[in-house]
C-alpha cells in the first residue's frame, strides 16, 4: 500500500477527513479525522487509526473493543483534502452495536426499502445460525441434519432448474430459480467451512490478473 503523504491537504488544524467504506460490501461505516501521525501510523500498522477533536489524542479503531478495520485501500480525492478508507471491518463499526454508524435515516426511496447490498453476507450469518443452531421444522436445518449427498442433490436439480427457466421467456422465474441455487450453494459453503469471502477473494484474485493461462498456455481474456 502506497500513498503520497506529502500531497494531502490537511486542514488550519493539521487534520483531513477520513470516510470508512467496508471493502466488501460498500457499506459507508463511519466518518473521522486523521492528521499526519494517525495516517503514518494507519499506514504501518495496517488498522485504522484516527485524531480524536475532543479528546485531542490518536486512537485505535477497536483497540478496546476488538472491532478492529484491516486497511485494503487508501486514496485520497481530487481536491486532496479527503480520505477513503476501504476496510476489512471485525465486528460493528458503530458503537452503538450498529454495523454502521450512519443508521439513521432520514430519507428513503420506497423503490430501494428492501434494498441490501450486504444481504448474501446476512444470509450466510443466517443460514449458520441454522447449522449451529437446529430449528424443527427448519428446511435449512433438515438440509444440514441430512448430509451433504442431500445437499449436492439439490445443487442439482435447481441447477437444472435454472436452465429450464433461462430456457423459458419469463424473467422473474429465472430470478427465482438463480436465487434458489444461491441460496443451496450457501448452505453447501457453510456444510464445506467456505466463506463469502473466500470466493470474494478468488474473484478478486481473478479480476486482478485480468488474464489467465489457457490449457495451451494462450493468455486468456477473463
Amino acid at each position: 500500500m502506497s500513498i503520497e503523504i506529502d500531497r494531502i491537504k490537511f486542514d488550519e488544524k493539521g487534520l483531513v477527513p477520513a470516510i470508512v467504506q467496508d471493502i466488501y460490501t460498500g457499506k459507508i461505516l463511519m466518518l473521522a479525522y486523521m492528521n499526519k501521525e494517525s495516517l503514518e501510523k494507519t499506514l504501518e500498522t495496517n488498522t485504522t487509526w484516527f485524531y480524536s477533536r475532543s479528546r485531542q489524542k490518536l486512537w485505535n479503531k477497536g483497540e478496546t473493543s476488538g472491532h478492529v478495520q484491516k486497511v485494503k485501500r487508501l486514496a485520497f480525492d481530487c481536491d486532496r483534502d479527503s480520505l477513503l478508507v476501504e476496510v476489512e471491518q471485525v465486528g460493528p463499526a458503530c458503537h452503538t452495536g450498529e454495523i454502521s454508524c450512519f443508521h439513521n435515516e432520514i430519507l428513503m426511496d420506497s423503490a430501494f426499502e428492501n434494498f441490501n447490498r450486504a444481504i448474501t453476507d446476512e444470509l450466510y450469518e443466517f443460514l449458520k445460525g441454522r447449522k449451529e443452531h437446529p430449528v424443527e421444522g427448519s428446511y435449512t436445518t433438515y438440509l444440514f441434519s441430512e448430509g451433504i449427498d442431500k445437499i449436492l442433490k439439490k445443487i442439482g436439480e435447481e441447477t437444472t432448474e435454472v436452465v429450464i427457466g433461462a430456457k423459458n421467456t419469463d424473467r422473474q422465474e429465472l430470478v427465482s430459480e438463480l436465487a434458489d441455487l444461491m441460496y443451496h450453494s450457501i448452505v453447501l459453503m457453510i456444510e464445506k467451512s467456505i466463506t463469502i469471502d473466500d470466493v470474494r477473494k478468488e474473484l478478486g484474485k481473478r479480476m486482478n490478473k485480468r488474464k489467465q493461462t489457457g490449457k495451451d498456455g494462450k493468455a486468456l481474456n477473463m
